[in-house]
């Protein structure tokens, strides 16, 4: 019969829409360059903008309505022990400790809604994740045991472990981000017990961070060398780093950041995202016009492989600023999610013993450069070098890398064995500085580098005692217990052969070699990473928290 024929029709097309929907779900694809992530759950426009109740924070499944986000980091879990030992979070006006019901004797708010929505976006292809820190102070470790700890404690609130604490319910996040602002102690030991249950998981889970972009990283540089991360959100913002910078030199360091991505993170695919303000009210400064940001973000998709998209704080400011997300997204599509082509090493090549003035441009290495000021050095990726990378070029190899990869005995993740160094050149000066070239941020040393991979036998002869006191670049050697350690990267008062896994033993002294004291150390004068962190960090902490 005709009409059971269409009733016939009508219930299969029943049946398969939803299968048909599910198709036409684009997958996510951490290696593209056109990802845009944009965090939620602070209500950041509202905080500044109190009486326009309109454009406050909405619920997490209104940024999912089209294609444009790719990914939503939840911010933030604040205090990883509170009450009762639990952790605790504050999505602002949607779902906080004091106006929700929390689970008995923990401050831990009970979010059903949020749950609901965060399933909804995941059938649209959108990742979402868990944004940990925030600037807060209730967050960190006591130790390695302590932070293992909380891993299984995260797991079974927010992933596929159980508990009886679960703030979203049955809905399963898809990774965890860092956005930690102090205290970095045994965050590489978290991530490891992370990675060691999700790599058991039923789907792939990501890790992402979310630095200053002053290189290196204050609080998460030491976690950035060691653990295997996916993807960071370079906050290229609320520093002389900033967008605010990117015509200048002496301040925008991209290249470092790249440098980073392919020649010292554990992981090679990493992808770096050029964070933003989304709105003038969004942060203390870096904010861009989006003919702006569109411009920078397109012009160093085509200059570095390891560009990955644009991370935005946060959506509420994004969608008050006409939609300010879909206009990236929309330029960043136009440049390519795919492929990537490496510029020819256009300008002339350095030529060893020339003076070069500020602005001047050389081929070098598998980059650009672009002198900071007066050059007359070897280009190299040094955050207190005379030269900074501006882009990629030729084959892309990069032969003078002079942050070689850490050396590390952990599984980060996927089976994938971290590289071991097995030379060591030149080392970057440790700093969190503006990028300046000045006097007063040099270092000097004169020790000898030694692969990390060395057998026992090391000469010690001449290498100084290890100092609590002293900063150390990567590459520096010092003697402790008896043993030949070298710094993997900038380090001050972490112990050889402690937690932190920032020295690497070269070998075993015996009587006859060890150092004196008397011998060369890093030059007094070099800058401390917190120098300008503290400054902007107060900045970050009115709009970022």
């Amino acid at each position: 019969m005709p009409g059971m024929s269409l009733l016939h029709d009508l219930r299969i097309s029943a049946l398969l829409l939803p299968v048909l929907n599910l198709m036409r779900v684009a997958a996510f694809s951490a290696s593209a360059y056109d990802n845009v992530a944009v965090y939620w759950g602070q209500n950041s426009y509202g905080a500044v903008n109190s009486a326009d109740t309109a454009n406050f924070q909405k619920p997490l499944a209104f940024y999912c309505a089209d294609d444009t986000i790719d990914i939503i980091p939840i911010a933030f879990v604040d205090v990883f022990f509170g009450a009762g030992g639990a952790p605790s979070m504050d999505l602002a006006n949607t779902c906080n400790p004091t106006d929700n019901t929390t689970f008995s004797g923990t401050a831990l708010p009970e979010c059903t809604s949020v749950g609901a929505d965060i399933t909804t976006c995941q059938g649209k292809g959108k990742l979402v994740t868990l944004s940990l820190g925030g600037a807060t102070g209730a967050v960190g470790f006591t130790d390695d045991t302590q932070a293992a700890t909380f891993a299984q404690t995260i797991w079974d609130d927010y992933f596929e472990g159980n508990s009886s604490t679960r703030p979203f319910g049955s809905a399963v996040l898809d990774g965890i981000d860092l956005d930690i602002e102090g205290g970095s102690a045994s965050y590489t030991p978290f991530l490891t017990a992370f990675r060691k249950l999700s790599d058991a998981g039923s789907k792939t889970y990501y890790v992402s961070g979310a630095p200053q972009c002053e290189y290196p990283d204050a609080a998460l540089g030491a976690t950035l060398n060691t653990a295997k991360f996916d993807m960071v959100y370079v906050q290229f913002y609320n520093n002389p780093c900033g967008l605010q910078n990117y015509a200048t030199a002496s301040e925008w360091d991209f290249g470092l950041w790249d440098n980073w991505a392919r020649n010292v993170s554990t992981n090679s695919d990493v992808k770096v995202y050029i964070g933003a303000p989304a709105a003038t009210s969004a942060a203390g400064g870096g904010y861009q016009t989006l003919a702006q940001l569109s411009n920078i973000s397109t012009t160093i998709r085509n200059s570095f492989p390891s560009f990955g998209g644009v991370m935005l704080w946060d959506a509420s400011q994004a969608y008050a600023n006409s939609r300010y997300d879909k206009g990236i997204k929309t330029a960043l599509t136009a440049a390519g999610s795919t492929g990537f082509t490496y510029p020819d090493c256009s300008a002339p090549t350095y030529v060893s013993g020339t003076d070069y003035t500020s602005g001047a441009k050389v081929s070098y290495g598998g980059y650009i450069w672009a002198a900071k000021f007066y050059a007359s050095s070897t280009p190299a990726n040094t955050p207190n070098g005379e030269w900074s990378a501006i882009s990629a070029c030729g084959s892309g190899s990069n032969p003078t890398s002079t942050s070689p990869k850490p050396s590390t005995s952990s599984k980060a993740a996927s089976g994938t064995a971290s590289p071991t160094t097995t030379s060591q050149a030149a080392s970057p000066t440790a700093s969190q500085t503006t990028g300046k070239s000045v006097s007063t941020t040099a270092s000097t040393t004169t020790s000898t580098s030694a692969s990390p991979s060395s057998t026992p036998g090391g000469n010690c002869a001449g290498v100084a005692a290890w100092s609590s006191s002293v900063a150390y670049t990567g590459g520096s050697q010092v003697t402790y217990n008896g043993g030949l350690w070298t710094a993997d990267y900038w380090t001050e008062s972490d112990t050889p052969g402690g937690s932190a896994g920032v020295w690497k033993k070269a070998g075993t002294c015996s009587a006859s070699n060890l150092g004196s004291t008397r011998a060369t150390r890093q030059c007094s004068l070099v800058m401390r990473p917190s120098s300008h962190q503290g400054l902007f960090k107060s900045l970050r902490a009115l709009y970022h928290n």
